[in-house]
C-alpha cells in the first residue's frame, strides 16, 4: 500500500531516539517471553515491515519468510538482511490471501501489524490454515484500551498519521479469536507517550505496570 510505502524511508529512524529504543526492547522481551523460537524453525512474519522481527528470529537460528503489503517496506527490510549476512525470504502478500500451501510453517509471528488488521478473524484463519500441528502463533498489537491507544485515535492522529487507517483491538479483543487454542497473553509499554526522557526506564516501566494498562498487547496460540 502506498500510505505504508511512504513511511519506509524514515521508518527505522525511530528506533534511534530513547522512545523508540525502549519500545522496541519492552516489545521484543514480551514477544520472546510468550513465543519460543527454536534454530532451523521456519518462521512466517507476518506484516514484516522492515524487516526488524524477521531479522531478529534470523539471527536466532530460524528460517523466515516475511511478507507485508508495502513494497518499499520491504526493499528495506532486503538491504537490512543483506548487509547483516542473512538469507531471509521477503515476499509482497497480504495476510488474508496467503500464498503457500496448508501446514507449512513451525510457527507465524506478526508484530505491530495487526492494528491495521480490519477483518482479525479471517486474518488469523489464514494463519492457522498455514500453521503445522502444534505450530506457536503470536500476534502483537497496540492495546485500544491504554493511554498508548488514545494517542493514535486523538483527532491530531488520525487525521494526519498512517493510523488513520487502523482498526484498533484489546487484549479481549485478541483473546477471543480462536480462544480455544489461546494459551498465554501479555502486555507491556505501561510508560505513557508523553512521558519525559528522564522517565524512561525498566524501573518506571515495572512500577507502572502495577496501576496502568500496557500501550501494547500479545496473545500466543497453538494449533
Amino acid at each position: 500500500m502506498a500510505v505504508f510505502d511512504d513511511q519506509a524511508k524514515t521508518y527505522d529512524d525511530w528506533y534511534k531516539t530513547k522512545f523508540g529504543n525502549f519500545i522496541d526492547k519492552v516489545e521484543t522481551d514480551l514477544a520472546f517471553r510468550l513465543f519460543k523460537p527454536e534454530k532451523g524453525m521456519k518462521i512466517l512474519d507476518i506484516g514484516c515491515g522492515t524487516g526488524n522481527f524477521s531479522i531478529k528470529l534470523a539471527k536466532m537460528g530460524c528460517e523466515v519468510v516475511g511478507i507485508d503489503v508495502s513494497e518499499e517496506m520491504l526493499k528495506k527490510a532486503e538491504g537490512k538482511a543483506k548487509l547483516e549476512g542473512l538469507d531471509i525470504e521477503f515476499h509482497k502478500m497480504d495476510v488474508y490471501d496467503l500464498d503457500f500451501e496448508d501446514k507449512s510453517f513451525d510457527a507465524v509471528f506478526s508484530m505491530a501489524a495487526f492494528e491495521f488488521i480490519k477483518e482479525p478473524e479471517r486474518a488469523i484463519d489464514e494463519m492457522f490454515r498455514v500453521a503445522k500441528e502444534g505450530a506457536q502463533i503470536l500476534i502483537g498489537t497496540i492495546n485500544r484500551d491504554s493511554k498508548w491507544g488514545e494517542l493514535y485515535l486523538s483527532e491530531d492522529f488520525q487525521k494526519n498519521s498512517v493510523f488513520k487507517y487502523a482498526h484498533f483491538k484489546n487484549l479481549e479483543d485478541l483473546k477471543s479469536l480462536k480462544s480455544e487454542k489461546l494459551i498465554n497473553s501479555g502486555e507491556c509499554l505501561f510508560i505513557p507517550p508523553y512521558a519525559e526522557e528522564d522517565e524512561i526506564s525498566i524501573e518506571k516501566e515495572n512500577k507502572l505496570s502495577k496501576t496502568e494498562k500496557g500501550g501494547f498487547i500479545c496473545a500466543l496460540w497453538r494449533k
